[in-house]
């Protein structure tokens, strides 16, 4: 009988680092770190080792069909499938950044929504039934963060399509190119993607259910990594709690959900809850 199998995208530093670390010491199967650089992810896999444990590396740049293609197919041909999902993966431009908008909001939407999409159109067909897939997410990606209710009644539609969110995703880099996007959707192009990651997180446990796949979106809190520019008073192990906590540990009847950093299924297209520990630091 093959291993169980764990697979973690953009691991090689941060958040995604920390679940592997994690799901080592946890999980009772083959844990995968990938990344993009491949020196990069086989440092972090040494320091793990460093540590007693034992993650797996290969290569994935979520960018790339075809390297995602060769991941899926490296993984058919040693394994049944994959039990567990992390998708990790993500950039975000910096408030200093000298990007125009326009830039900005194509390249954050390519990596943080559509690759993802693409990394699950993929590899969801060697999801074993009964798997678990953790879609990072951010408090940015609550639906309480883009201004238009028309908007946010489309993005909370329980009849929405993956098709129809995919032009919703659009609209907006259109938007950003024309310089009208701020009045439906706000400043931030991360906190766009993040929303279009949990919008998408919700499609597709709908469209999983008869295979008892469970798919939720996570806000793992303000996190110290180079993405917060180490402004996040949490640590990545602290980060990596939650995504952890739906990986591993939560009733299978959680899916479909928006879990916060607590541990906490929230309200998605409710009021946006506190972050206490920010205030406190």
């Amino acid at each position: 009988m093959a291993p169980k199998v764990a697979v973690v995208t953009g691991a090689n530093k941060g958040i995604g680092f920390a679940i592997v670390r994690g799901l080592c010491k946890r999980f009772d199967g083959v844990v995968y770190l990938t990344s993009r650089d491949v020196g990069r992810g086989q440092k972090a896999a040494e320091e793990l080792n460093k540590e007693g444990l034992k993650p797996e590396y290969h290569q994935l740049d979520v960018t790339v069909k075809e390297s995602i293609e060769a991941f899926r197919d490296y993984i058919k041909s040693k394994y049944d499938g994959i039990d567990i999902l992390v998708n990790n993966a993500a950039i975000a431009f910096k408030h200093a950044a000298t990007e125009p908008v326009a830039v900005q909001a194509e390249e954050t939407l390519r990596i943080n929504y559509f690759s993802l999409l693409t990394t699950c159109d993929i590899l969801f067909p060697i999801l074993k039934n009964g798997a678990r897939v953790v879609n990072l997410s951010s408090s940015l990606g609550h639906l309480s963060n883009i201004p238009s209710k028309e908007l946010r009644n489309k993005l909370k539609d329980e009849k929405l399509t993956v098709a129809e969110l995919n032009k919703l995703m659009q609209q907006y880099v259109d938007a950003a190119k024309e310089g009208t996007q701020l009045e439906d959707w706000g400043h931030s192009s991360y906190s766009v993607s993040k929303v279009g990651v949990a919008a998408l997180s919700n499609i597709q446990q709908r469209l999983l259910n008869d295979r008892d796949i469970k798919v939720n979106s996570v806000h793992p809190g303000y996190v110290d990594t180079d993405m917060t520019s180490h402004k996040g008073p949490l640590t990545t192990d602290q980060g990596a709690q939650a995504p952890l906590f739906l990986a591993l540990d939560a009733d299978d009847s959680v899916r479909g959900k928006f879990v916060w950093y607590n541990k906490e299924v929230v309200d998605w297209d409710g009021v946006r809850p506190e972050e206490p520990y920010i205030k406190a630091t």
